[in-house]
């Protein structure tokens, strides 16, 4: 058997592996029933700690797709919260074809991969959302097929699990990314990320919005507090202090007035906050487009893993 091919975060992808993944996201896309039983009588075992919509939607709704099947793992009704993690992924891999796991912690990840004997997918930790930024450059894909890598790339927001998938992915495919992030709290950071994205000089940071905006094909958003923070009443007086320092950042049409960018939106959205109802509704918004295009990026994940893994 061949080594087991994870997928964490795009730091252990080269570059031809991603854009030869990327590729396969569009070929599945494009040929949905080319695919369709192809998993049969294979599991894909669905951990959660983090809540979701479309992880847990699309990786379901991709595996029901395939012919296989999907199990849902509420963390905190199963045994990992009493047990090693590590003990724990050597069972659920003994059962399954391949992990994916949405979870707090990226060390818990790690833990979880070092015990498990099947492909793992991160599907979102507090560092890498690698499954979503796949679907993010499939979008650009689909919406600029002839010169999608030709297109500027400005995330504005919060410095976080998502902006680090964005830098790592955008610096594999030779895309420019421009980041306004006036939070970026040194623990968010991923070094060795920015250091790819250097060495191919694929980022650069702009502090004056209105003129990463109109030098941006796609404008890219996310939310300003993490989404298990934003109810929480203990969280409050954060919340408040960055909505106060960041609503300057807001995607609207008044910044936008003199762009044609596209907008998008990992969700889920926060309406008033990081972006108005009318950007996420209006004509240049293809954020329901990139939240479709989770199902066929992740289709694509567990192909590709389990095509190595047998």
């Amino acid at each position: 058997m061949s080594q087991i091919k994870h997928l964490i975060s795009w730091q252990d992808w080269s570059d031809a592996e991603i854009r030869e993944l990327l590729d396969f996201a569009v070929y599945v896309k494009k040929n949905r029933v080319y695919f369709s039983g192809h998993l049969a009588g294979r599991s894909l075992a669905m951990l959660f700690q983090k809540t979701s919509t479309r992880t847990r939607v699309s990786f379901e709704a991709g595996m029901t797709e395939l012919g296989g099947h999907a199990i849902f793992l509420d963390w905190m009704a199963s045994n990992f919260l009493l047990s090693d993690i590590d003990f724990e992924g050597k069972y659920l891999s003994s059962n399954v074809a391949v992990i994916m796991a949405r979870l707090k912690r990226h060390e818990d990840l790690l833990e979880l991969k070092s015990g498990s004997t099947v492909p793992v997918i991160n599907g979102c930790c507090n560092l890498f959302h690698p499954c979503q930024s796949l679907a993010d450059m499939l979008t650009i894909v689909m919406d600029s097929p002839g010169d999608w890598n030709k297109k500027k790339l400005c995330y504005i927001g919060v410095h976080n699990n998502v902006a680090n998938s964005l830098i790592e992915i955008t610096a594999a495919l030779g895309v420019q990314l421009t980041l306004v992030t006036p939070i970026a709290s040194k623990e968010n950071i991923v070094e060795d990320a920015i250091m790819r994205a250097k060495k191919k000089d694929t980022i650069q940071w702009e502090s004056n919005i209105t003129k990463a905006v109109a030098d941006s094909d796609y404008i890219y958003t996310d939310t300003w507090v993490d989404m298990e923070f934003f109810n929480d009443p203990q969280f409050q007086k954060e919340k408040e202090e960055r909505i106060k320092l960041m609503m300057p950042f807001q995607i609207n049409s008044d910044l936008l007035k003199n762009s044609k960018a596209k907008v998008m939106h990992d969700m889920p959205i926060h309406a008033g906050y990081e972006i108005t109802r009318e950007m996420v509704e209006s004509d240049r918004s293809i954020i329901f487009k990139q939240a479709e295009n989770r199902l066929d990026a992740q289709k694509a994940i567990i192909l590709k893993l389990l095509e190595n893994h047998s």
